[in-house]
């Protein structure tokens, strides 16, 4: 009972101090989301499933080689593709972003995959390994609203997306990377190629808080 009344605290904290448009009930309304995190093989992909609980939303770790009918069967509001080592290992992930009508957030090698998926181009990256980055925020669209600016952030570039899809808005760029983050123009699709679940980076956390009012709007 503790732990959960120190939740909520830390949780309204977060929601009125840093989301003053959001509603009053938009804890409730998480409390009441399912997300499901599919699974690349990426070393982050526990993390994404923690951090999505942490931020009291029921979360559960799914393969990538589940058939769509198999995850409209878990009911869920949205799904986050995690990073991975291969995007010779993403077994039906491309099916899933395709087909499935529900808010997905592409994370690393996700946002890759969404980006070859519809038509865009991903090639190796001129820096590889894990660094901190400044991302300037080009569109505060749904899931970097009220990010600011201009935020450091904790990415991989050994793969990056290089030419934006057919039908995808840029959202973020930095010097390392010229498309750090898009959206589909008008299906919740988002991609982006750091890693919001981790302590590294800043503001992560209201990422995932944006990206669970688009689950519960759509």
């Amino acid at each position: 009972m503790i732990e959960q009344l120190k939740c909520f605290l830390r949780l309204s904290f977060m929601v009125k101090d840093r989301f003053i448009n959001y509603p009053d009930n938009f804890i409730t309304i998480m409390s009441d989301l399912k997300i499901l995190v599919v699974n690349n093989y990426g070393q982050f992909c526990h993390l994404i499933h923690r951090a999505v609980r942490d931020l009291d939303v029921e979360s559960s770790i799914i393969p990538n080689t589940l058939s769509n009918e198999e995850i409209l069967a878990m009911e869920p509001d949205g799904l986050i593709i995690s990073g991975g080592p291969s995007i010779d290992r993403i077994g039906r992930a491309n099916e899933m972003v395709q087909e499935l009508d529900l808010p997905i957030l592409g994370i690393c090698l996700g946002h890759q995959l969404i980006a070859r998926a519809y038509g865009g181009e991903i090639a190796t990256g001129h820096k590889g390994g894990y660094a901190a980055v400044q991302v300037k925020i080009l569109d505060e669209d749904e899931i970097l609203k009220e990010l600011g600016y201009s935020i450091s952030v904790w990415a991989s570039h050994a793969d990056e997306v290089t030419g934006l899809p057919p039908g995808f808005v840029q959202l973020a760029r930095s010097d390392m990377c010229e498309i750090e983050a898009m959206r589909h123009k008008t299906r919740p699709l988002f991609g982006v190629q750091w890693h919001p679940e981790v302590s590294h980076t800043e503001k992560g956390d209201e990422l995932l808080l944006n990206f669970f009012r688009v689950c519960d709007e759509h």
